[in-house]
This record gives structure tokens, C-alpha cells and sequence, in this order.
């Protein structure tokens, strides 16, 4: 195995904040991209004041969900309320090959960072802008979080218990969602430029990335005209049953099943004993057992609440059946998969305490990515405004005094 991994010389300049913006430039450097954020002492992020902090002490630079959401961005702190620092951004820009942002639309224009302005800086640059809705059109200016996307896109329409009000996602599950499939439209036009020589501005709108979660609904609207609702967990187009989690042994412990074909049934009826319910002929065939699926998932739920949820899991896919525990939080550090993928890893941060975060959710074969928390803020302003843009150590210091660099 080498260790060249495939975005190694690739610089990204990362205006992304909160948490979507900052995962387009973890994804890009779990690839090997040399990501650095721009941020500032005079603005600080929200993520960086997000509880727990290490040890308990809390401050910008020790928030454990920063560390682990802007794992692989280096950070560079720049106050662009000052002329002088929009300058040294667009010096920097002039050695990038992509910017990210995730601001609204006309921000980065009012910033002095718009398109046309960066191809100055750098004619082949890639700007890629996430904002909610995208760059045009009856929302291009709406204001939302992760939250409100999920209610713009009808997943929330989708969620809750069958026949009651929706219950909406209560996380912003949209962020990392449009992080990391944003990531890949940077794949794109970075692969459009090494083919043509040009970058290119790519518009992508979180609300039409997080829309695709509610597909089956849409398509179920666009050919049958049924507008979904609530429907707790049963298969949103009816083609699984039983489809649902059930109660296992234990206190708060669940196993999910979805059947979709009639041997997968039949799997699912071996692996319970044959039970005399089972043998009813409405249950024989899919549509039959829709129909009837609140009298299955009773009978399903009275022999799940006996079993362990994982030997259930492992019975049930032994005869074909999708099945699998339902890991609580507290599990995901103990799964052997997980442990098996180091999908969760323990690193030393800067600051010299120990922490848990996302080790690399895309792997390739030839090569294994470094795996960096968060960094501190302005943690590679020397090397960056030093090595890199070669500024004398008197206008540094003067820099970092005037809070131009800051």
C-alpha cells in the first residue's frame, strides 16, 4: 500500500461554517486535499462553542463536536471586516484550486470574494457555494439550518407516528448529508477541470440533496397521486411487510426487519417455528400481509420481546431475513464493524488531551488518510502567512497586532 492518496496537492480554502460547509472540506481531506478554513477570533464559529468540551473546561478551541466535524480542515484566522485581510484571502486563493462556501446567496459578492473576483485571483479556480436553496430562485435568500431543510424537502411531512402529526427530524441531519455529497460535486468539477483546463462556480443546493431522501414518496405521488403522511415504520410505498423495529429482551433494546419478497417470508417464519399465525393465508402473500400489517407486527412483536437483539439479528440473517439491532449512541464505539472499519478513532488534539472522532468514511485501497481533528483557531496562520505567502516577520507580527490576522 502507498500512501498517495488521491487528492494529494489539491488545496482547498474552506469558507464553510457550521457544520455542512466544514464537512465538504473534511471529505476532501480524509482524500488528501490540504484543506485550511478560514475563520476568525472576531466571528467565531457555532460549532465551536457546541458542548462537551474536553475535560469539562469550555472555549472555542476544546468543543469535542467541532473536532470531530471539522476533522482534516487546518484553519486559518483572518478578520475579513478589515481590507488588509480580504487581501491576503485572495493571495491565498491564487495558490488554491477549490473555495468552499456555505453562506447565502451574495455574501461571498458583498465579502469581495464572488466569482469573477476570484478568477482574477486565480483564472482556473473552483467556487463551490451550498447555500439552502442555491443560488437562484424564489428562495434563494431563505435562512434555515439543518432543521428547517428537512421540513423544506417534506421529509419532515414524512416523519412521526402512522395516522398522527409529523414528528419533525430533531437533529440537523441534513449537514453532513449535503457535506459529503457536496464533496463529490468537488470531485466533479475538479475532473471536469484536469479534462478542459477551466474551473468553474457550482451551484448546489442543499434543499434539492436532502430532497433525495424523500424519493420513494415523490414517486409514489407522481405516478399514483397519494401524498405520504406519517406512517411510523412501515415501508413508505408499501413494499415490505412487516418493515418496522420490534422490542427485544432487555431494557430499551430493538431489532429492525424488513421483508420485501415472499421467500424472505418464508425465512422469517422458519427462523420464528412455524408458528399457527404464520400459516394464515392473508399473511401468504405481500399485499396480503399490507393489508394486515398492524395484526403482523403484534404477532411479530410478542416473539421479538423474548430475544437478545443481536443473536436475533444474526438468526434472522442466517434465513435471509434483512434484520439488524438497533444501536443506541452509547453502542457505535463497541460495534465490532465499526471497531473492525476504525470508523471511530482516539487521537491526540493539539492542545494534548485525547479524543474520540470520525476516522475516514471513505477508504481506498492504495492509501490511508492522516486523521487530524479540528484545529485550533488560526493554527496554520504562521506557516500559511510565513512559509507560504512568504510575508516578512515584522508584517506578520504588525498583521497579527492591527487583528488583521486574527
Amino acid at each position: 500500500m502507498t500512501n498517495q492518496l488521491p487528492l494529494k496537492g489539491v488545496r482547498v480554502i474552506n469558507f464553510g461554517w457550521v457544520w455542512a460547509g466544514p464537512v465538504v472540506g473534511q471529505t476532501l481531506g480524509f482524500l488528501g486535499a490540504e484543506v485550511l478554513k478560514i475563520e476568525s477570533a472576531a466571528r467565531v464559529d457555532m460549532t465551536r462553542n457546541l458542548p462537551p468540551f474536553a475535560d469539562g473546561i469550555p472555549g472555542p478551541d476544546r468543543s469535542l463536536s467541532n473536532h470531530a466535524c471539522w476533522a482534516g480542515n487546518g484553519s486559518v484566522s483572518l478578520n475579513l471586516k478589515e481590507p488588509e485581510a480580504l487581501e491576503l484571502a485572495l493571495r491565498l486563493i491564487a495558490t488554491a484550486d477549490v473555495v468552499v462556501e456555505n453562506f447565502g446567496p451574495g455574501v461571498m459578492e458583498r465579502l469581495g470574494l464572488g466569482y469573477q473576483r476570484l478568477r482574477q485571483a486565480k483564472d482556473d479556480i473552483i467556487l463551490f457555494s451550498m447555500p439552502a436553496a442555491g443560488l437562484y430562485g424564489p428562495l434563494e435568500h431563505v435562512r434555515t439550518y439543518g432543521l428547517s431543510l428537512t421540513s423544506l424537502t417534506g421529509l419532515d411531512s414524512l416523519v412521526g407516528y402512522k395516522g398522527g402529526d409529523p414528528v419533525p427530524v430533531e437533529n440537523a441531519f441534513s449537514d453532513p448529508f449535503a457535506g459529503i455529497f457536496g464533496a463529490f460535486a468537488v470531485l466533479a468539477a475538479l475532473n471536469h477541470r484536469r479534462n478542459t483546463g477551466t474551473g468553474q462556480h457550482v451551484d448546489f443546493s442543499q434543499q434539492e440533496a436532502v430532497m433525495q431522501m424523500v424519493a420513494p414518496a415523490w414517486m409514489d405521488y407522481a405516478l399514483n397521486g397519494r401524498s405520504g403522511g406519517p406512517k411510523s415504520n412501515e415501508h413508505p410505498t408499501a413494499a415490505a411487510a412487516p418493515h418496522g423495529v420490534f422490542p427485544c429482551h432487555g431494557d430499551d433494546r430493538w431489532i429492525s426487519i424488513a421483508v420485501c419478497r415472499d421467500e424472505e417470508w418464508q425465512g422469517l417464519v422458519a427462523a420464528m417455528g412455524h408458528p399457527d399465525w404464520a400459516a394464515t393465508p392473508a399473511f401468504a402473500t405481500l399485499p396480503g400481509r399490507v393489508a394486515a400489517i398492524d395484526r403482523l407486527h403484534e404477532h411479530i412483536a410478542r416473539w421479538t420481546r423474548e430475544f437478545d437483539d443481536r443473536e436475533l439479528a444474526a438468526r434472522l440473517q442466517e434465513h435471509g431475513v434483512a434484520a439488524s439491532p438497533v444501536l443506541n449512541v452509547g453502542d457505535l464505539l463497541h460495534d465490532p464493524q465499526y471497531r473492525a472499519r476504525d470508523t471511530f478513532i482516539e487521537v491526540t488534539h493539539p492542545l494534548g488531551f485525547r479524543e474520540t472522532i470520525y476516522g475516514a468514511y471513505v477508504k481506498t485501497s492504495r492509501s490511508r488518510p492522516d486523521i487530524r481533528p479540528g484545529p485550533t483557531i488560526g493554527q496554520d496562520n504562521e506557516r500559511v502567512f510565513r512559509t507560504l505567502l512568504g510575508i516578512p516577520e515584522a508584517e506578520y507580527e504588525r498583521l497579527k497586532r492591527d487583528r488583521i490576522i486574527y
